[in-house]
């Protein structure tokens, strides 16, 4: 039996009302307990103590994120660290090798983390990856936005195959839950095409992203599946598209849940709230979209947060990633996932000086000093598109210090006094709305009530930084409020020390988290169409389709109740 107390640290755990209060935390075989007997003690004298980190979107396994890996061989070079007795190798800057990925989130305190995207097809290659990434707890979001099982049954109102095949593809991926991509418009991209709003029925089944949305969220409800739909919105990356983001959180408008987490998710806000008609009259519009998260209850955001600096573009959003190569010139891959997804690669370059960027900049901070709830946000840099997650420290700091950003603002291009509102806005983040966006938001919203929190019983995910709340001033400290986010005094993960002023001591594999939301004769509701679409269109057969538990590392499964029988009306525009 393991026993740890961390005694006199200023802990801060907002969904437990913990804000700033020196307390000892007492753990037993991985968990927060009550008390404890004989334990070893960790005395951390007045330094700030956070849950564990928990990652709510990012690019970082699979094939999507190993043809990122091949596709920069100069990328892969940056960040090397050899071989320890402990460790393996670590390489990459914004495509990451598996390892480093694992080391470098519990240098920064985050000790869980979700895969943003997973095509089913190529599921067992995420979860070969996931395998080898160390410590972190994983979960995927399986990917449903263009998947012609999908768009069919939808266009012939088959809902309860819909919900059959959504079970299936969960199961059969391993998958957590429902992540839609530029839904009817990646369709479209098959044909050189997109869409042009929620309402633009896709080419070849003749639905629209309305009713992909609001059929894949009643699933979701069906289902019982524990977090929102988890929606990347239409035309992202082009100006003018704040309206489509306005328009699709509209649709969780009145939207009845019984799960106490919003129906449905906007990620990567930053590459969504775009005013002007073309890149020359190209402007901020935060102040619209996010007045529409602060009269919506039902629906939170993801910044996406934009950080000057060279990095790797990678998304289930074709179109956008095509677009971006005749923007910039660079090199650029896309694929076809057969009957279900598709996705673009391409490197980007950040500029301060150039004057779309330093918007995009400004947005994404306007994003989340605009919405009032905290736990309507999460921070995100939409790891590798905005930024490596690497660069959460020098968010958090710019967000917690006004000078910080003022000091940024005069460094950027001069637009952004004229085209973005960031310089007017005086807030500033406190420890507990960090610990928020970072930790209890994200953990919240995917239903992990085991994480994101260090109240009893609550996995004993901690992070311990070398900072002092109490004696140190954020809005003019933010350098050493950057230095503190960027290497933890103590990671512990499962009541174990991982990381000890800021080098990994200790290595095990976390566990990965999947839902399993099969019914009652939910594959047999299903099952002729599969295989007669496997015999037609796939390349590989169905039995030869899907992800073992072999592929998976301490598997845990998260067990639903759907509710199923009965067409389900899509609610009407």
């Amino acid at each position: 039996m393991s026993e740890l107390l961390i005694k006199n640290g200023i802990v801060y755990d907002p969904l437990n009302d913990i804000c700033g209060e020196k307390k000892d935390i007492f753990v037993r075989d991985g968990k927060i307990v009550e008390e404890v007997k004989k334990p070893e003690i960790l005395d951390v004298n007045g330094l700030l103590v956070l849950p564990g980190g928990v990652e709510g979107h990012a690019h970082l396994s699979g094939s999507k994120v190993n043809a990122g890996r091949l596709m920069r061989p100069e990328d892969g070079r940056r960040g090397l660290r050899r071989k320890t007795a402990i460790t393996m190798p670590e390489s990459g800057y914004s495509v990451i090798n598996v390892y480093g990925e694992g080391y470098r989130y519990a240098r920064m305190g985050y000790t869980t983390m979700v895969e943003a995207a997973m095509p089913i097809l190529t599921a067992i290659h995420t979860h070969e990856e996931l395998r080898d990434i160390p410590i972190l707890d994983k979960l995927s979001m399986t990917l449903f936005g263009f998947n012609w099982f999908v768009m069919d049954y939808i266009r012939k109102g088959e809902m309860d195959k819909l919900a059959a095949y959504v079970a299936w593809a969960l199961k059969i991926s391993k998958g957590y839950g429902i992540k839609i991509v530029n839904p009817s418009g990646g369709e479209n991209w098959k044909w050189g095409k997109n869409v042009s709003s929620i309402d633009e029925p896709n080419i070849s089944f003749g639905v629209s992203a309305r009713e992909i949305l609001s059929s894949l969220m009643e699933v979701n409800e069906i289902l019982d599946l524990p977090h929102p739909i988890h929606v990347h919105c239409n035309r992202l990356g082009q100006p003018g598209n704040y309206d489509i983001a306005i328009d699709t959180m509209k649709i969780s408008s009145g939207f009845e849940t019984k799960r106490e987490r919003e129906p449905l998710h906007v990620t990567h806000i930053m590459f969504s709230s775009y005013g002007g008609e073309k890149w020359k009259d190209f402007e901020s519009k935060t102040d619209e979209v996010t007045k529409e998260v602060n009269s919506n209850k039902n629906a939170s955001i993801d910044l996406g947060q934009l950080m000057f600096g060279d990095t790797t573009t990678m998304t289930a959003d074709g179109a956008l990633e095509f677009a971006l190569c005749k923007l910039t010139g660079s090199k650029w891959s896309n694929s076809d996932t057969e009957m279900e997804t598709g996705g673009g690669i391409t490197p980007q370059i950040y500029s301060p000086s150039m004057p779309i960027n330093a918007i995009q900049w400004a947005i994404g901070l306007e994003s989340a000093l605009l919405v009032k709830n905290p736990y309507q946000v999460w921070l995100t840099t939409d790891h590798p598109n905005g930024a490596p997650f690497t660069t959460y420290p020098e968010v958090i700091s710019l967000l917690m210090s006004k000078d910080r950003r003022k000091k940024e603002i005069e460094r950027v291009n001069k637009v952004v006094q004229k085209r973005a509102i960031l310089s007017s806005l005086d807030r500033e983040y406190g420890w507990n709305e960090i610990a928020t966006i970072t930790r209890a938001s994200q953990a919240k919203a995917y239903q992990l009530n085991d994480k994101g929190h260090i109240g009893v019983g609550a996995d004993a995910d901690i992070a311990v930084f070398n900072i002092n709340p109490e004696e140190v001033d954020p809005s003019k400290d933010y350098e050493e409020v950057e230095r503190a986010f960027s290497a933890t005094k103590y990671t512990i993960k499962g009541g174990e020390i991982v990381v000890r002023d800021g080098e990994i001591v200790k290595v095990f594999p976390g566990k990965t988290l999947w839902t399993n939301a099969e019914f009652d004769g939910y594959y047999e509701l299903i099952e002729d169409d599969l295989k007669d679409w496997f015999s037609k269109y796939y390349t590989v057969s169905l039995s030869n389709y899907g992800v073992s538990d072999v592929y998976l590392t301490n598997p845990e499964v998260i067990k639903t109740n759907p509710k199923i029988g009965g067409r389900i009306e899509v609610p009407a525009e």
